[in-house]
């Protein structure tokens, strides 16, 4: 066992670059993991001067000296977050505590409802399954209520983070964008010099991220927004925040499309019931999916992720679960950035080929 184990050794990791490339990505790793927490202002700053850099390089083509396209950016990035914060944000606030105001009617009719279920169809449930049914229900809903009153209570401790964010993170985008190649020197810098492997790994992993990130924010943006608009023109309740919640499931392959379907359909029923204005609404959703993953996917994805949808759904799930919200942005680049890893590491058997061309 020992003899096979060390063979297996000799054949992966007796290359320097791919030692030192496992060491590295081993080292993030741990760094990600006990230290996400407190840099977590960091990783955000270097995330948002990524999806900007591609603005700088553009004003930068047509002329305009670097620290003026930074300028420029960094105004933009200012702007956006002041509308986000001051108009976007509040609105979904007011709708989902609306929302839950109203859950209890919601539930109540429910329950109406379900009670005709064993009138029509007395072989199949009861009432009893019925009202232990609706017990449950509510009992979820007595602890969503208790998780909002917490939250609520530790809303100071919110309030002075998100305070932090909103300082910390636009001064860092501003150095990330204004000093990116020379931190970025810096880093190379201490690399060994013969990294042929990593520069292959960086090269496809740069072009990949770059359309991935931006393309997805545009994608929540745009979808977000024409779904916002649309709801808000065919009258439904919660408009706001069912659009932030269509342009947030995008982040989620095959999956988020689906959950967010639900919601949809049930504030459209309660609103106006099996009616012409639901089919509507229904209708409107539905060509909204299909421009998204039809029209709006191969326009912003030029570069198309070479990943089975099973290794897709497989990222999802395991970085969501171990980062919450950023595991689910970064999963198809996270998964693309494994297999160029293991496209590019030095294949068992390739010495002893090697070897023999040689003879």
């Amino acid at each position: 066992m020992r003899k096979i184990f060390s063979k297996w050794i000799d054949q992966y990791f007796s290359d320097e670059e791919a030692l030192f490339l496992f060491v590295l990505l081993l080292g993030a790793l741990a760094i990600i993991l006990f230290l996400g927490a407190p840099l977590a202002p960091v990783f955000a700053s270097i995330i948002v001067a990524f999806l900007m850099q591609g603005l700088v390089n553009w004003l930068k083509e047509h002329h305009v000296p670097h620290l003026a396209a930074v300028t420029l950016v960094f105004l933009l990035l200012l702007g956006f977050l002041t509308a986000l914060m001051l108009f976007v944000l509040p609105i979904a606030w007011r709708q989902a505590v609306n929302l839950f105001n109203e859950a209890p009617g919601m539930i109540t009719k429910v329950q109406g409802l379900l009670l005709l279920l064993p009138e029509k169809y007395p072989d199949l449930i009861s009432e009893a399954q019925i009202r232990d049914l609706i017990g449950v229900a509510v009992s979820e809903m007595s602890r969503v209520g208790q998780w909002v009153l917490t939250y609520s209570l530790n809303s100071l401790t919110s309030i002075v983070t998100l305070l932090v964010y909103l300082i910390l993170v636009p001064i860092l985008v501003f150095f990330f964008l204004k000093d990116g190649d020379s931190l970025l020197h810096s880093f190379t810098a201490v690399l060994p010099a013969k990294r042929d492997m990593m520069t292959r790994v960086w090269q496809e992993m740069d072009v990949q991220i770059a359309n991935y990130i931006r393309g997805k924010a545009i994608e929540i943006l745009i979808v977000g927004g024409v779904t916002w608009f649309t709801f808000a023109l065919l009258g439904i309740n919660y408009a706001a925040l069912l659009g932030l919640a269509v342009g947030l499931s995008v982040l989620i392959p095959y999956i988020g499309a689906t959950l967010v379907t639900l919601p949809v359909a049930v504030i459209g029923f309660f609103q106006w019931g099996w009616g012409g204005d639901f089919m509507w609404l229904m209708i409107a959703y539905a060509i909204i999916q299909a421009l998204d993953g039809n029209v709006l996917v191969p326009l912003l994805f030029s570069e198309a992720v070479n990943l089975h949808p099973v290794s897709i759904i497989v990222a999802v799930l395991v970085f969501g679960s171990l980062w919450g919200f950023w595991g689910l942005f970064f999963a198809i680049p996270l998964a693309t950035l494994v297999k160029a890893i293991v496209t590019a590491w030095p294949k068992a058997g390739a010495g002893v080929n090697n070897d023999v061309t040689a003879g």
